[in-house]
């Protein structure tokens, strides 16, 4: 009988390790992937007029991905747009699938090695990977002071971990 109440025990116990473990590896990202194309804020809409085309949507910085924790590869642009907005866009962007990354830009360098580095200082957070491949665009808030931010980041937020980063070149 009391053999029964531990076996019965440890399954218990088991089945909520195992639930827990796939909550927070969930193991089956390693597998799955997802592009999205965005049009870049750099192709300009035609001007009405001769006026406008002096306005146009201008590169602030850019920088090519280094992979760290995963494989982690394309390219990174800080651009302004003509009414004053600025975007980062991730171009012909690859990387892994994971259970929490977001989108960062932040003051450490690109390619730390250290677990955790990157939100030891200051840091913009511009959201959710939208996907793990592809062009996309991501707003940087109108009240987000850039200057002084070296490099865009991605970041696990659930491991606390970079899957790659881009060293922002001005």
């Amino acid at each position: 009988m009391r053999r029964k109440i531990v076996l019965s025990a440890a399954a218990i116990v088991a089945v909520i390790g195992i639930g827990v473990g796939l909550w927070a590896f969930q193991p089956w990202k390693a597998f799955t992937s997802s592009e999205l194309r965005e049009t870049s804020p750099l192709t300009a809409a035609q001007p009405a007029d001769k006026q406008e085309e002096a306005a146009g949507p201008r590169l602030l910085a850019s920088g090519r991905f280094v992979s760290q924790e995963h494989e982690t590869s394309g390219k990174a642009l800080v651009i302004e747009r003509p009414d004053g907005s600025r975007v980062l866009r991730l171009e012909g962007l690859a990387s892994s699938d994971g259970p929490d990354v977001h989108v960062w830009l932040t003051d450490a360098a690109a390619g730390l090695d250290e677990w955790g580095a990157y939100d030891d200082g200051r840091y913009v957070a511009l959201g959710k990977l939208k996907a793990t491949h592809g062009s996309h665009n991501y707003a940087i808030p109108a009240d987000a002071d850039i200057d002084g931010l070296r490099s865009v980041v991605l970041w696990c937020d659930r491991f606390n971990v970079a899957f790659g980063s881009a060293a922002l070149d001005l």
